[in-house]
């Protein structure tokens, strides 16, 4: 959930939409490409649809922003995090290192729910993976996690060696010695599969601070496993 201050300053950045049409999706873009949908009843009665569009590798300036559209045409936009208003609450989008990690409609009274994704993005794959296998689903987030623990505990002591090492620490401190030591090959391998494991994770966008920030190196999280 959004702090106060947060959504404040989420408010400011949103700008103005031109009313461009939504990009249809594309076969090629489940890596690059998030689209998350919410069906609602506007103030006239009417149902409308809320599109939220990002390009998970930036827009044309290299940005990575939200883009909300209504009834498949563009409202309003806002870097990230971003908070959108809407009929009866608001659309909270957060991304990660490996995509989206929160996408929410936070109702007046504070009740959330997730939006639903494009069926043919890779965040929609996945979800008609866990609906029509959710054993296999299970298993699978359960590997993530597991991968994710053995790279904490192998990755992090690794890391701490590293910045012990460091003159100035070095001489004020001592040194940490690591009683992990991979090889240079073996800490790639353990590097792609963290990745891996990450973005699953973030294509049922689930963030933990500790498991998905631990060892990428990102911010807060929102989500438990």
């Amino acid at each position: 959930m959004f702090s106060d201050w947060n959504r404040r300053r989420a408010a400011r950045r949103v700008k103005p939409g031109d009313g461009r049409p939504l990009p249809p999706y594309r076969w090629w873009q489940p890596l690059s490409r998030a689209l998350m949908h919410l069906d609602l009843v506007g103030v006239d009665g009417r149902s409308e649809r809320w599109s939220v569009d990002l390009r998970l590798w930036g827009d044309s300036d290299g940005e990575v922003r939200a883009h909300l559209f209504r009834d498949e045409r563009h409202q309003a936009g806002s870097r990230l995090p971003a908070r959108f208003p809407v009929p009866g609450g608001a659309i909270e989008v957060q991304a990660s290192e490996f995509g989206l990690r929160r996408c929410h409609y936070v109702t007046a009274t504070g009740e959330s729910r997730q939006l639903e994704p494009e069926p043919r993005s890779a965040e929609g794959r996945r979800a008609r993976l866990e609906r029509r296998s959710p054993g296999l689903s299970r298993l699978i987030g359960a590997v993530s996690v597991l991968v994710l623990l053995a790279g904490l505990g192998l990755g992090v002591p690794q890391l701490v060696q590293q910045v012990s090492e460091i003159p100035p620490l070095a001489d004020r401190f001592g040194t940490f010695a690591s009683p992990v030591r991979l090889s240079g090959w073996t800490n790639v391998a353990l590097a792609l599969a963290t990745a891996a494991a990450s973005t699953e994770r973030a294509l049922r966008l689930r963030y933990h601070w500790l498991l998905d920030g631990g060892v990428t190196g990102s911010g807060e999280g929102q989500h438990g496993q």
